[in-house]
């Protein structure tokens, strides 16, 4: 693995990669932001030179990374469940087999147009509970736990953060992007395959293959559309929060 960071022109550069030599030269990078504005600037050709400082960042990865399942064995049991989630009409969003004291496999589910209840849940577990015994990949006991993504929900694909545009997110590289991996702000949409993401030096766009984690901020504003959402679907009752409301007071 290497990364390489440039000044100006185009430049061709080399690094070694299991005993290979690889040329970086890089006729459209990733990220040209200027640093005074954060606006974009228009890629350089091998002799343009751009006026003003400008940084490109560059990292070469030998796997493509997928947020829904990270290890080798979650990518071993998302390729096993995923067939029955989405025969039942539901998207894979996230699965962890997460081990310790107690050996859990959980997955986060939902609807293509977002959204799941928890007689949903149910089914998939029932359904993807048989499908496991068959197969037997985890070998010991085990709990299952199906959930909804929740409000402040991971960010596991591209197609989220285009979903989720102008709502405030935190993001974790698996490399330094100029000296940080943590990046928090409000997400812009997507370009190509590369996450747009307002920071206070400015919009940025980061790769979706460096992002080894990615979630919602739990904000106002996200609880209120999540409340919206879920009482236009009709599985919020407004007079459950009339109750509640008039039942705090009464205590006030």
């Amino acid at each position: 693995m290497c990364a390489a960071r440039g000044r100006g022109p185009s430049e061709a550069r080399e690094c070694s990669l299991n005993n290979h030599q690889i040329p970086l030269a890089i006729p459209r990078p990733p990220l040209y932001i200027h640093p005074n504005n954060g606006s974009w600037l228009p890629p350089p050709t091998s002799t343009e030179r751009l006026n003003g400082p400008c940084a490109r960042f560059f990292v070469l990865k030998d796997t493509m990374s997928d947020l829904i399942a990270t290890s080798a064995i979650d990518r071993r049991l998302a390729n096993i469940v995923t067939p029955t989630i989405e025969g039942m009409g539901y998207e894979l969003v996230r699965l962890r087999l997460m081990t310790g004291k107690r050996t859990t496999l959980q997955i986060m589910a939902e609807r293509p147009e977002g959204g799941i209840e928890v007689d949903d849940c149910a089914k998939i577990s029932t359904a993807i509970s048989a499908v496991l015994d068959v197969e037997d990949p985890i070998g010991d006991e085990y709990a299952l736990e199906v959930s909804s993504p929740g409000i402040d929900r991971p960010l596991t694909r591209l197609k989220d953060f285009d979903t989720f545009n102008g709502y405030q997110a935190k993001l974790l590289t698996s490399e330094l992007i100029d000296g940080r991996k943590r990046f928090s702000g409000e997400l812009r949409g997507v370009e190509g395959n590369e996450v747009l993401i307002e920071i206070p030096e400015g919009t940025i766009g980061l790769n979706f293959d460096w992002l080894v984690e990615a979630k919602l901020l739990l904000t106002d504003d996200l609880i209120k559309e999540m409340l919206k959402a879920r009482k236009d679907a009709g599985t919020l009752k407004t007079q459950d929060f009339d109750e509640i409301e008039t039942s705090n007071t009464e205590e006030d």
